[in-house]
This record gives C-alpha cells, structure tokens and sequence, in this order.
C-alpha cells in the first residue's frame, strides 16, 4: 500500500484542510491518507478548541483516512521538534511513502535550499547561538540563513514555510525514503484574525466559533458541511469552545508557589525568564496581563503559551531531551474510515511500533496514578495529561471529568 502522510492541527477542520487532503491524494496517487494530529495542546502551547477525536472524526469524513495523535510531548514544541516527531511517526508506520504539506506561494526549490543550508555548520553554530540568547526558534532560525546568505526574510515570514523546512530537513534525516510533496496554500495569511470567504484561517474560525451561538454565516462557510454540524453540536452541549482562561488561576498559583530551582527545568525557559515569570504572576490578576507583561521579542506568546502548557503538565527539559532519543512509541489512533481500516491492516503488518486503539491496553488509571512508567506509559501519560487540561476549559462543568482518555475510543466511520 502507499500512503501519503500529512502533519497537522484540525483546529479546527476548515475547507483549506479538505482541499489540501485532497490534492495530496491527487497529486500523490496515494491510496490512503494519513494525518498526524496534535492532540488537546497545540504546536503554539494553545489548548485546542475541540476534543481531538470531534477534530480528526471531521477530517475522515472530508477527505482523510486515518488520523493519529502526535504524542504532546513532540506536539507542544517549537517547530524543529513538532516536524521531526510527526515525519519519525509516519516514517515508523511502515507504508507512508509521501509527506504533503501546505507552503506559501514560493518556488519549492528555495524550501530545499533553505533546508540544506541548515545543517551546514556555518549555519548550525548562528543557529545554536542565536538559540543560546533567548531567541525564540523561528527567529533564530530566520536570522541563522539570513546572515549566512541563503534565503530571503520574505521566505522565513510564513509560518507555513517554516514548517516545510523543517519537514525537509526531517525526512532528510528521519526518512530520506520518503518523497516530499510541496503543496501551495490557498486562502488568508494564517494568523489573519478576520473571515475572508471560503477559505478563511483557522484564527478567524476560532475567533468566530468563541462568541459562541447562534453560528454566522461567515463562520459556516469556511467549514465543511460536517465540521459546522459537528461544531453547532458541540456549542449546544458545552462541549466546547475549549477557554484556556479556565486556567488561568492554576498556572497563576503555580508560578506563585514554585522554587526558582522547580522553575528552571521548564523547557525552553532561558536562565531568568524563571524571575520574570514569578514576578509577572505576583502582579498578574489574568492570564493575558501575565502574558502581556513577559512577552518580548525574545519570548513570544507561543514561546511562553508552550511554557506555560508544559508547567500544567509537568514535562520538564530533560524528558523532552529522553523522547527526542526515542521518538514516538506508539501510533495512537483517533479516526479512521473504511479506506484507514484497510490502511490500519497494513500498518499492523509492518509498523516499527505498537498500534494504540485503546488507552486501557497500554496505560489505565491505576497504572496512571501509581506513576511508575515504562517509556511509551510516559509518553502517553502526557497525553492523558494533556486532555485532563483540555476538559477543564470546557464551558458546561458536568463535562470537565478527569480520564478522558481512559473511556474514550477512535471514531469510525463507513
């Protein structure tokens, strides 16, 4: 079987997702289409919309097969570690010949060269020391080719292309078997905040589906028939929109109460933003004052947003050092349809890693809170972790229980 593989968010499913699932099946020729998905913290530390299995069940009804979890550990990451987890994720099932992506409207020769050039070690010793002074990683990363004289500013803007560098740069390394597809993005700029049509950024749609019911019919239009049911569902039943404000006391007390000494293992946390952060929250009656007063060109809202996520859970730099040697134990599956069963079938056949339909087989709430892991409970338990918070931002209070992960399974449909 060959498959194509597409790395992503769902935050939810909109139209440019629909179309860029099908021009990867067409442009491929695949003949399945495997997503891997962040779960219920994204890649900018930001507590998802929508539960992950809503999200992915959206996506095989409109044109995916088979979607899986990115484990948080690699999802809430800057963009070098969300890439390398998603490609070794796909690289592992055994089948994903193709790795699609959405770039921006430039030649894909310059995503290549751009690619290349960062491991060149002119390039890697500007990186690392750009990374060394608190810059945050897009930053450093479009500074570090910049200076050395392979790309252009215009390149770099585009979170999009920053990805798809990244992804290059991951097969590269991770799979270099596995062919990679370009594929232009169409619609607004991805962070325009406003709806502009057909093709709106998932920001707007976030925006739009938080003032809650009744839904606009801006807001409908930019979603696929199935993700506007699903969304109008989920409104009506305070199954979301998720609020990470409903967090804000936790991460306030939190930083309140830790020692310098419980600070500094945070990941991406540079010596002294510890201080910062403590006396930010000492002055801080909100979570956007806390934010708003740290923020700065070195720590950037999804830099600190990532922080911040990984305080509630409890993951701290040396972890994420312990996965990143082992990368992704397990491919844990949310949604599938009858071409992602088939496609499931031939992953059990030839997968590096066990295949996760089921919480309970690998990790239940007593092992959970016993504490004592193997390295795939570890992981997993991040996950779980993950939802735990996800749930707490939920508008109705009789949808806020801990476990989630524990009775819940994988959507089918067909």
């Amino acid at each position: 079987m060959h498959a194509a593989g597409i790395i992503a968010e769902y935050n939810p499913f909109h139209n440019g997702h629909a179309y860029h699932a099908a021009q990867t099946r067409k442009s491929s020729g695949a003949d399945a289409v495997i997503a891997v998905m962040s779960g219920h913290i994204t890649q900018r530390g930001e507590i998802a919309i929508f539960d992950k299995w809503q999200r992915a069940g959206a996506a095989v009804v409109a044109g995916v097969d088979l979607v899986l979890e990115l484990p948080a550990v690699f999802a809430v990451r800057s963009a070098q570690y969300f890439a390398t987890g998603g490609v070794q994720l796909l690289q592992r099932l055994g089948i994903v010949a193709t790795l699609a992506f959405g770039a921006e409207a430039v030649q894909p020769e310059q995503l290549y060269s751009a690619a290349s050039a960062l491991d060149e070690p002119a390039v890697t010793a500007q990186l690392k020391s750009n990374l060394t002074q608190g810059l945050p990683y897009a930053a450093a990363l479009a500074d570090a080719l910049i200076a050395c004289g392979h790309t252009t500013a215009d390149i770099i803007k585009s979170p999009n292309n920053i990805l798809g560098i990244e992804y290059l740069r991951a097969i590269r390394k991770q799979a270099p078997e596995m062919a990679a597809l370009p594929i232009r993005r169409i619609g607004s700029h991805y962070h325009e905040p406003e709806l502009t049509g057909t093709y709106s950024s998932a920001t707007a749609i976030r925006n739009g589906l938080r003032r809650g019911l009744p839904l606009t019919d801006a807001v409908l239009a930019a979603l696929p028939a199935t993700s506007s049911r699903m969304a109008l569902d989920l409104l009506a039943s305070g199954w979301g929109p998720a609020d990470p404000v409903r967090l804000e006391a936790a991460i306030l007390s939190t930083l309140r109460r830790l020692s310098d000494r419980q600070l500094q293992v945070l990941p991406e946390l540079s010596e002294g933003l510890e201080n910062r952060l403590r006396n930010a929250a000492d002055q801080a009656g909100t979570l956007t004052a806390l934010l708003t007063q740290v923020k700065s060109k070195r720590y950037p809202y999804s830099r600190l947003q990532r922080i911040l996520a990984h305080l509630l859970l409890g993951t701290t730099a040396d972890q994420l050092a312990d996965f990143d040697q082992t990368g992704p134990l397990y491919a844990r599956v949310l949604a599938l349809n009858s071409r992602g069963r088939v496609a499931l079938r031939h992953i059990a056949r030839q997968s590096e890693i066990p295949i996760i339909t089921k919480t309970t087989q690998h990790l239940n709430s007593r092992i959970y809170h016993g504490g004592n892991f193997t390295p795939l409970q570890a992981m997993l338990a991040v996950d779980v972790a993950a939802t735990d918070l996800f749930s707490l931002c939920l508008p109705a209070a009789e949808n806020r229980k801990g476990g989630l992960d524990f009775c819940r399974s994988a959507f089918h449909i067909g």
